[in-house]
């Protein structure tokens, strides 16, 4: 599974290093077509610029970072999150087949917005590979787990010790009250 993995990653990653390398190249080329979804995302997220074409810089730059991410294996869940953030967006704003009135041109824009989408499924199970090892959330269960143990552990353990020190103490206190003259 991890040759499949170093396998997959760059093939899943190369579209976005490659398109959001252009797109940081040609931003003017992508903020008409992205002004429509763009500014109402803006809008609602103060930190970004209301200015299509440094939205559509961003995303590129974003493609590309988190492409190279992915291809080289480092933050790999996080990587494909933002990718798939990033396609959300583009996709409605590059691919809105339900507009175009050309047969052709509508065809070819609906084969791009279900490949985007498929390429988002791919980004989710990326998204959600954990390598085969247990989830966070699962690795927290289990500490909390084990951590209660360990502690009911030293509690009885803590308890055994204090039943043994009062049995030596008890047994102190017989030994010399025995050995005491009785009057």
């Amino acid at each position: 599974m991890a040759i499949l993995r170093k396998l997959a990653r760059p093939l899943l990653a190369s579209v976005f290093v490659t398109g959001g390398f252009q797109v940081l190249r040609h931003p003017r080329a992508v903020a008409p077509a992205a002004a429509p979804v763009a500014l109402p995302v803006a809008s609602r997220i103060p930190l970004l610029p209301e200015d299509p074409e440094q939205l559509a810089r961003i995303s590129g730059a974003v493609q590309t970072g988190a492409g190279v991410l992915l291809t080289l294996g480092r933050l790999p869940r996080l990587s494909a999150f933002a990718l798939a953030a990033t396609l959300v967006p583009t996709t409605l704003a590059g691919h809105r087949y339900w507009t175009v009135e050309d047969p052709q041109e509508r065809a070819r824009q609906r084969v791009h917005f279900y490949k985007n989408l498929s390429l988002l499924g791919g980004l989710l199970i990326a998204v959600a590979d954990t390598h085969g090892k247990p989830s966070l959330a699962r690795r927290s269960r289990r500490a909390v787990a084990d951590g209660r143990r360990s502690a009911r552990s030293a509690r009885r353990a803590v308890d055994a010790a204090a039943a043994r020190s009062a049995g030596r103490a008890r047994a102190a206190a017989h030994t010399v009250a025995t050995r005491l003259p009785t009057g």
